[in-house]
């Protein structure tokens, strides 16, 4: 698996629209500023069937150092949470573990009541 880039991505959307590259850069970043100032003001942003972007509070809470054991205050802070929509979430569970660089997942043995075979 490999680091798609934004700049990758705005080149890729530039050739196809047979487009300035200047000016998808342009309506790419304008759109993820849009995204974030949104987000910023508390306001969800959400695309059908790709995903929902939110903000969400996470309370303050006492943490542990596990170094030194000594606990510490952790402040309350805000979070963008990302909740997959459903075409994105198909189009995804069709990729073949061959796609992602990964061999596939082999599922664990049963386990059985049998004594194991004699080795010679």
């Amino acid at each position: 698996m490999r680091t798609v880039t934004k700049k990758e991505i705005m080149d890729r959307i530039a050739d196809s629209l047979k487009e300035n590259r200047t000016t998808v850069k342009a309506i790419v970043q304008q759109f993820l500023d849009r995204i974030a100032a949104e987000l910023a003001r508390g306001n969800r942003c959400e695309f059908r069937d790709f995903g929902v972007f939110e903000v969400r509070i996470r309370k303050a809470r006492m943490a542990q150092n596990p170094r030194t054991l000594e606990r510490v205050p952790v402040p309350m802070k805000a979070t963008v949470k990302f909740k997959v929509g459903r075409q994105l979430k198909d189009r995804v569970q069709k990729t073949t573990p061959d796609m992602m660089g990964k061999p596939p997942r082999q599922a664990a043995p049963a386990a059985t009541s049998e004594a194991p075979p004699p080795t010679a």
